[in-house]
């Protein structure tokens, strides 16, 4: 796995770099300080691209958020995953429904290297912290997998990503969720807020998973949606 690591503080950058490669958890290609040379970094070698791009938020110059819709815009098939000390809920709302595949908080360096796996196999990670912070809730102190719509279920306590209505968010009004959406949509997009993967929800609903993953992708269709993870979202800001 190649990575590149964007983070104004360059001790942070050689630690990670340091550590990840120790482990052999990932070949890091090369770090950046600002979002500015990280887009000009990522777009220079385009054969050389990084499989995952960690970026920290607060940067001098193009701040993370910008950087990653840069690089988003220009290739959609960009892996971003921030790492930060932000836990701020408009911070993880605006980086998720960017299209990131994960947000983590900088605590546990131990915790990227899993973290870039889950990744890589298609999931999208979300600090215990970070979903605190999104559904108000506890969790039991272990980072959370959630993931993609176009994926099968993998783990439970998923779900969270998503959208505010400003910084190029999908256009679904929140306030028009529930009446947008079936009874059997309704009950689905509960479920995934609460975390639960599309065997729990079918158990639960006595459905088949066939079922839940098509009602999950009628509920994006609706909402002009890309993931379960910003229908997560959606629906715990329209119910707080």
């Amino acid at each position: 796995m190649r990575i590149a690591i964007v983070d104004d503080d360059p001790i942070v950058c050689q630690s990670l770099e340091t550590i990840l490669t120790a482990t052999e958890a990932a070949d890091v290609l090369w770090t950046a300080n600002d979002g500015d040379d990280a887009v000009g970094r990522y777009f220079a070698t385009p054969d050389m691209h990084p499989d995952i791009l960690l970026i920290d938020i607060q940067m001098p110059g193009l701040d993370g958020l910008d950087a990653a819709r840069e690089i988003l815009e220009r290739d959609p098939a960009a892996r971003i995953l921030f790492l930060t000390t932000f836990a701020d809920r408009a911070y993880i709302a605006q980086a998720m429904a960017l299209g990131a595949k994960g947000y983590l908080i900088k605590q546990d360096v131990t915790a990227v290297g899993p973290a870039l796996q889950a990744v890589m196999a298609g999931q999208v990670v979300l600090g215990s912290d970070v979903l605190d912070k999104l559904t108000g809730g506890g969790d039991d102190g272990a980072d959370a997998l959630a993931d993609d719509s176009a994926s099968p279920s993998k783990r439970r306590r998923a779900s969270t990503a998503g959208s505010t209505p400003d910084h190029g968010t999908p256009s679904a009004d929140v306030a028009a969720l529930e009446s947008t959406l079936n009874e059997r949509e309704r009950e689905v997009a509960a479920l995934v807020a609460e975390g639960f993967d599309n065997r729990d929800i079918a158990k639960r609903l006595c459905f088949s998973e066939g079922t839940v993953r098509n009602r999950v992708s009628s509920a994006l269709d609706k909402l002009g949606l890309t993931n379960r993870t910003q229908l997560a979202i959606l629906w715990i800001n329209a119910h707080r």
